[in-house]
């Protein structure tokens, strides 16, 4: 689908789930505020952490940034991870794109240097007021962050992305439809966390459709976007930079 509002162009691929019964509703998760016991958030970061490898989250992130890597004709991508927290799916995608012949370069932010690990140059601060200058990154972007934020929020944080980044702001998310939903709860066996238990179906009752998405990402101003699905219900959102920022 391919639509233009003004002088912003904007393509979806054809693979999305665009029907939606389930409301958004704002649930707060456990694991943002570090409830519960240490061993409990150990293991719920153990389940997100299978969620990435296994359930398209490390996919759709090195298919984003390989896709801004070619367009842009970039054989080495430099790249903030917003809510990157450890790094570990900065990791894993910079072995993706190795694969692919793309070498990257990843700057973590997160809100708390506890979170972080020291395994990449990371710095603390605020998704909404990023502290770097315009132009530091090649791209910019975050890995099942923006679901966290309301939608005034998005707006903000995909200015600020565009601004800090030279080509493009980037999003992978989930995407809120009744069928995840219910394989959320259906994945109850498998989460070795009842922090998991709670914050799984919240996830997607909080998340955003691809139409949604892509409301907010033209409001923020982008040039060009593109939303593509992947693997259960995950998206990939690039917004492009405009050539007037």
């Amino acid at each position: 689908m391919a639509t233009t509002q003004s002088s912003t162009t904007s393509s979806c691929s054809k693979k999305n789930w665009r029907g939606s019964s389930v409301r958004r509703i704002v649930v707060p998760e456990l694991l943002d505020t570090d409830t519960g016991t240490r061993q409990e958030v150990e293991n719920s970061l153990t389940d997100l952490r299978m969620f990435n490898r296994l359930f398209g989250g490390i996919h759709t992130t090195s298919q984003v940034l390989r896709k801004i890597a070619r367009q842009c004709g970039l054989k080495k991508i430099v790249w903030l991870d917003v809510a990157g927290a450890t790094g570990d799916v900065a990791a894993l995608t910079q072995r993706s794109l190795q694969d692919a012949g793309i070498e990257s370069e990843t700057v973590i932010l997160d809100r708390m240097t506890a979170h972080m690990n020291g395994n990449f140059a990371a710095v603390c601060g605020d998704a909404l007021s990023l502290p770097f200058a315009d132009g530091s990154f090649d791209a910019a972007g975050c890995s099942l962050f923006a679901h966290h934020l309301e939608p005034e929020e998005i707006q903000r944080f995909a200015r600020e992305g565009l601004r800090v980044a030279r080509h493009a702001f980037f999003i992978h998310d989930l995407i809120r439809h009744p069928v995840h939903l219910a394989l959320a709860y259906a994945g109850f066996p498998l989460y070795r966390s009842r922090i998991t238990r709670h914050d799984a179906p919240a996830s997607v009752r909080r998340a955003y459709t691809v139409s949604e998405m892509q409301t907010m990402l033209l409001a923020a101003g982008a040039g060009r976007i593109e939303i593509e699905t992947h693997f259960l219900f995950r998206m990939g959102a690039i917004a492009w930079k405009p050539t007037t920022m």
